[in-house]
């Protein structure tokens, strides 16, 4: 009887465990996974905004609605715009009037956002600036003010020629909160979903939605960089310099390739900034300048215009904008100095190799061009040569010279009438007299 009694209890406890099961398992549901939602697209914008950034920033806007995405951030570090008004007025309104809320951050530190970059985050939803970073100088509206939100109308006055920082703009309202790094601002954006953890520095908050990064393609940032004024302009004047090059030289080519591509990748920059035309014009004159005075061998007055041209040209070249200091010193230095010492030299040892004998020329009669005092240029046979005569016999433009020595590219001349023998001439006839005496 006991046991059965006891068999009673096992079969009425196996019951009850196998009636409990469910139950708890219905009172401690398992932790679903949040379900996946389009990854918030953060689109780098680094520069001038040209054709090629807006394009850029449209599509990534098209991209983001297209999705689903709950956010786009717009990573800004720009001064303005090289786009026309109308370009630029285009994007504003494409930032305002999006299918999808969209994030402007001023970062990383020490980032600007002014003129058109600034405007557009005017018309943003939400705006963070990292520290050290910059926003303002928005010029004239490019759309309508009262498109812009509440906090930059009131601020209108200041901000169209001035600047406020992370800390200003977060007290007039322009930015939200402090956003340090990009993930601060994405982690308040409202709708975003995210976590709590540890870390050394305390708890932090990280998004559970999918954040990519994301930058112009390898050719569109080629176009993009050649595209800012600093490069154009190098370029330019680097195509230019190698063209001439390979002109004077007559090489294999290389120089003449690279300079070609170089000259219409600058051409490329150029049209897309403001730039002058006779500006422009003046580049292509100092060229033609310099290549004057290398076909004769010398520097001499058209050398001097063209440097003045080159000088007046790279520093006005821009309509609104200014080229560094660094980029003009390297420009209108390097080229000069390449056009008067490099080339000219380059020309002559390129055509005055050794198989060229000169001997000929010894006893040939011609004019000097310039004076003669000891150095100057004269014409032998039709080309122009540098010359240097005795200091007791100085020659002045057009008198008629012989050549009595070749010195390497050097010619020693006297005039014809009344010369002097060189110094160098009577030391080397004293040992003969002596010889022919003994």
């Amino acid at each position: 009887m006991r046991r059965l009694s006891t068999v009673g209890l096992l079969l009425a406890a196996s019951a009850l465990l196998l009636v409990a099961l469910p139950a708890g398992g219905a009172t401690a549901p398992r932790q679903q996974p949040p379900p996946a939602r389009a990854a918030i697209d953060v689109a780098e914008v680094s520069g001038f905004l040209d054709s090629v950034v807006a394009a850029f920033v449209d599509g990534r806007i098209r991209e983001a609605e297209r999705s689903g995405a709950p956010w786009l951030v717009v990573q800004v570090n720009s001064r303005g715009a090289v786009v026309g008004s109308e370009r630029a007025a285009a994007l504003v309104e494409r930032v305002r009037t999006a299918r999808v809320p969209i994030a402007v951050w001023v970062g990383p530190s020490g980032a600007r956002a002014q003129g058109a970059a600034a405007q557009i985050a005017a018309v943003a939803d939400q705006v963070g600036i990292a520290p050290g970073g910059r926003l303002g100088r928005l010029g004239e509206p490019l759309v309508d003010p009262a498109r812009f939100r509440a906090p930059f109308r009131r601020e209108l006055a200041r901000l169209r020629d001035g600047t406020v920082g992370a800390a200003d703009a977060g007290r007039l309202g322009l930015a939200a909160r402090p956003a340090p790094t990009v993930g601060d601002l994405v982690v308040n954006l409202d709708g975003v979903r995210t976590r709590r953890i540890q870390t050394d520095r305390g708890p932090r908050r990280t998004p559970l939605d999918q954040v990519r990064f994301v930058s112009l393609p390898l050719l569109d940032q080629l176009m993009h960089t050649v595209a800012s004024p600093p490069v154009a302009y190098l370029l330019l004047v680097i195509g230019m310099a190698l063209i001439l090059l390979e002109l004077f030289t007559a090489g294999v080519g290389i120089a003449g390739v690279v300079g070609a591509v170089c000259f219409l990748l600058g051409g490329y920059g150029l049209a897309g900034l403001p730039t002058r035309p006779w500006a422009v014009g003046l580049l292509g004159l100092a060229m033609f300048g310099f290549a004057v005075d290398i076909q004769t061998g010398v520097p001499r007055v058209w050398s001097a215009v063209a440097a003045g041209a080159f000088l007046v040209g790279s520093v006005l070249l821009y309509d609104g904008l200014s080229l560094p200091w660094i980029t003009l010193l390297v420009g209108v230095a390097g080229t000069v100095a390449f056009m008067i010492g490099a080339l000219p030299s380059l020309v002559r040892s390129r055509f005055s190799t050794p198989t060229i004998g000169r001997a000929w020329m010894v006893g040939e009669e011609g004019e000097a061009v310039a004076d003669v005092a000891p150095d100057g240029v004269v014409r032998v046979r039709g080309a122009l040569w540098r010359a240097r005569t005795n200091r007791a016999t100085p020659i002045g433009s057009g008198v008629a010279v012989r050549v009595v020595e070749v010195d390497g590219l050097l010619l020693e001349v006297e005039p014809l009438e009344g010369g002097a023998r060189d110094h160098r001439e009577r030391r080397r006839s004293r040992p003969l007299d002596a010889e022919a005496t003994g």
